[in-house]
């Protein structure tokens, strides 16, 4: 007798589509997935057998009865085990990937169902590790997730963090604690393109820092020697910090809050390059409306709003939001000089939000070459059944004289 002998069954709802399954699509919605009384008594994240209308099994998966996601692939070989080695096999091939891609250790080591481990968000900065359990089955293994990421990375601390807003729709509440070693008593100074970043690990947003915008911030250095530049909804500096190490003589970071513009001060301070940065709090609309009207002007400007269309219910209306930021960024781009926009949207797709960007571009009265479609770093890779997993935008504009 087998394990999966002895594993709970789900099954698919008749006429509902296996294919996609068969096919690698990692999701099974609970409007395609039979809750019976059974089922639905199933404890969340606990480990089953899919199988089709006819019975036929499909895969191992992880089970969250009340969720809208109610069952997620763990593995299609149902003999597989899901115990610390099966966390290790599957760490050990994420990782195997960055270091190919990377000198140092500080990148996003796993990236979800785009690394075999659904909802499962680790960045690494150095010899620490920042996990995100943001599903209900890797929440329960949290502990088990621990040992075996210290095991293969050979980290000496590993901070669980159950802050994500995506752990609610688990039924999961929050929480941030040290699963082994200690904690950062200081933000962690974290190198990337020829920039410091500062991270704060127990504080700060997600995991810390935003490792996508890796590639994206390379390019808009790469347009900003001798540039003034404006980057808003900065964060800890994301792109203005990687300008001024590209050679820009001045940089100014907005953000909403002040311990993140701290953070970027410091690591202005820590790449010596103070003397050419500034920083300016306050709400991003507000403060765009405001140079406007002072006529202030760049040679490059970026904006990086956080996710305006978070869900296809917030489509709309956060496609006006982009619209706007292009809107109120234009005017303020010197004639010839460059604006980088950007979506973490994955409701809103490349297309609908260069649409709105264009629309907002040609409301401000400017003309437009687009450059320059990036997306998030190797790091994050898009698993191609899963189309959120591909989520990151950034248009990069050539405003014309």
């Amino acid at each position: 007798m087998s394990d999966a002998d002895l594993l709970p069954t789900v099954r698919l709802k008749p006429g509902a589509d296996a294919r996609a399954l068969r096919h690698g699509s990692p999701w099974v919605y609970s409007d395609a997935l039979v809750l019976d009384r059974r089922t639905k008594a199933l404890p969340a994240g606990s480990v089953a057998v899919l199988e089709d209308a006819e019975r036929s099994p499909l895969a191992l998966v992880a089970v969250t009865p009340e969720s809208r996601i109610a069952a997620r692939v763990l593995d299609r070989d149902l003999t597989a085990r899901i115990d610390e080695a099966w966390f290790a096999a599957r760490l050990q091939a994420a990782l195997a990937l960055r270091e190919r891609l990377y000198a140092a250790p500080f990148y996003r080591l796993v990236h979800a169902e785009a690394d075999g481990l659904p909802g499962v968000v680790i960045d690494r900065f150095g010899d620490i590790l920042v996990v995100q359990p943001n599903a209900a089955w890797a929440d329960a293994r949290s502990a088990m997730l621990a040992e075996a990421a210290v095991q293969v990375t050979r980290a000496r601390t590993v901070i669980l963090n159950g802050m994500g807003r995506a752990r609610k729709f688990e039924g999961l509440g929050e929480g941030l604690e040290v699963a082994c070693g200690t904690a950062p008593e200081a933000p962690v100074p974290v190198p990337m393109n020829g920039a410091t970043y500062m991270a704060d690990l127990m504080g700060g947003q997600k995991t810390g820092l935003f490792y996508d915008q890796r590639d994206n911030h390379a390019f808009t250095a790469g347009l900003a020697k001798g540039a003034r530049v404006l980057d808003v909804f900065s964060h800890v500096g994301g792109f203005a910090l990687a300008a001024l190490a590209g050679g820009a003589v001045s940089a100014l970071a907005v953000d909403g809050s002040e311990p993140a513009l701290t953070l970027a001060q410091a690591g202005a301070e820590a790449g010596g390059m103070a003397e050419r940065f500034e920083t300016r709090k306050g709400d991003a609309f507000a403060v765009l409306e405001a140079l406007g009207a002072e006529g202030a002007q760049f040679d490059v400007v970026i904006c990086d709003p956080p996710a305006f269309a978070p869900s296809k219910k917030a489509l709309t209306q956060g496609l006006r939001a982009y619209e706007r930021v292009a809107r109120l960024a234009a005017p303020l781009v010197a004639p010839g000089g460059y604006l980088t926009l950007c979506s973490c949207s994955h409701a809103a797709d490349v297309a609908k939000f260069g649409n709105a960007c264009a629309r907002g571009i040609g409301r401000a009265g400017r003309a437009a070459q687009l450059l320059r479609t990036g997306y998030a770093a190797a790091d994050h890779p898009t698993l191609p059944q899963l189309a959120e997993s591909g989520y990151l935008k950034a248009l990069t504009y050539r405003l014309l004289p």
